[in-house]
């Protein structure tokens, strides 16, 4: 389960790599796609790529193989080395919904623990905007394939580089 504080429901994960900041950064944000694992995508059709891009305002989306978009979200905090959010536009039921007002938001930062060496947190808060299917989006990225997952497969890529 994931904890609920003063402002909603929140699940924070984080993980530590042998990178530097502005490495960890730069692989999170630029070589999104090449961590984002393929099974993670909300399209009817198999994804091709994920994409963030990398700018204020930027979008947050998936291509898939046919071409088709399929948008996530937008980046809401453009701050390298140190932070990136981005809006949350998937429901419980991990379908897109348009509504500024049913929208999470998910930040990630970047803290140095020495040159080569940095914790990356990341913590995806209100969750409860999604009205009815909050519980179920909190449980989904809270679970054991959500965002600690994800994180380790950003870890493995960043550190094998």
């Amino acid at each position: 389960m994931s904890p609920e504080s003063a402002t909603g429901i929140a699940v924070s994960r984080s993980v530590t790599v042998e990178a530097s900041m502005e490495r960890a950064f730069e692989v999170f944000t630029d070589g999104f796609d090449r961590w984002w694992p393929r099974s993670h995508h909300v399209a009817s059709v198999d994804m091709a790529e994920a994409v963030l891009e990398p700018k204020l305002g930027g979008r947050w989306y998936e291509r898939g193989v046919d071409g088709s978009e399929c948008e996530w979200g937008q980046v809401l905090v453009w701050d390298p080395p140190r932070h990136v959010a981005v809006s949350w536009h998937l429901d419980g039921n991990f379908q897109f919904d348009p509504s500024p007002e049913r929208c999470s938001r998910v930040d990630v930062t970047f803290h140095a623990d020495g040159p080569t060496r940095t914790r990356v947190e990341l913590v995806h808060s209100e969750i409860e905007r999604h009205g009815a299917t909050a519980e179920a989006l909190r449980d989904g990225v809270g679970s054991d394939g959500g965002w600690q997952s994800l994180l380790d497969s950003f870890a493995e890529l960043v550190q094998s580089a």
